[in-house]
């Protein structure tokens, strides 16, 4: 057995593999979809041997998992950092809705569509996978809420906020095949001014 010293670079090593495993994953199941995204793919495509990628996912379920987590830990960091952004006065809402519509864009958006598809016909997947997405959802609301100042008592902003969000996954869903950020800038500019006005009665 190692002393601590040696054990630590070690356990450092295996944190990084399981990184790139996990960045590689990401990468994969954005091009490719969950066909594409095997462990023997995943490996070869973050430069280990198999062997190492099933020593950290013994199975393709377990890669999918880990997946998921990544990426909603990687949209809550990314929320946290654009939250301290967000200006205050006139175009916060507006801010706020491009946050909510950028948080639904991008690679890791892309692959965790790919596991919403994979669980919608999976029952253990999707019963793994919807208590965290749950969160997720749980998470952006009550950020949505904080920084618009919404005052849920008021009859349609709850609604409207969700609305919000609702909007946006549909707008990076829209965004999947074609670039379609001018259009959503101007929708993202029309909903902010319908959303001030719920907002401020």
């Amino acid at each position: 057995m190692g002393t601590a010293a040696e054990r630590e670079p070690r356990q450092e090593r295996s944190r990084a593999t399981r990184a790139r495993l996990l960045e590689a994953a990401v990468t994969r199941l954005a091009e490719s979809g969950v066909a594409g995204a095997t462990v023997g793919a995943v490996a070869e495509t973050a430069g280990v041997s198999r062997g190492a990628a099933q020593h950290h996912f013994p199975t393709r379920e377990d890669l999918y998992l880990a997946v998921m987590r990544h990426v909603l830990d990687s949209r809550g960091e990314e929320l946290r950092r654009r939250i301290a952004t967000v200006p205050e006065g006139p175009g916060r809402t507006e801010a706020v809705v491009q946050m909510a519509v950028d948080a639904f864009t991008g690679e890791d958006f892309r692959a965790a569509l790919q596991l919403w598809a994979a669980a919608a016909n999976d029952p253990a997947l999707r019963e793994s996978i919807l208590p965290m997405e749950e969160r997720v959802g749980r998470e952006l609301h009550r950020a949505a809420v904080g920084l618009l100042g919404a005052d849920e008592s008021r009859p349609g902003v709850r609604e409207a906020v969700q609305a919000t969000l609702d909007l946006a996954r549909g707008l990076g869903l829209a965004n999947l095949l074609t670039d379609d950020s001018a259009r959503r800038r101007r929708i993202v500019r029309q909903w902010a001014g319908m959303l001030d006005a719920v907002l401020t009665g």
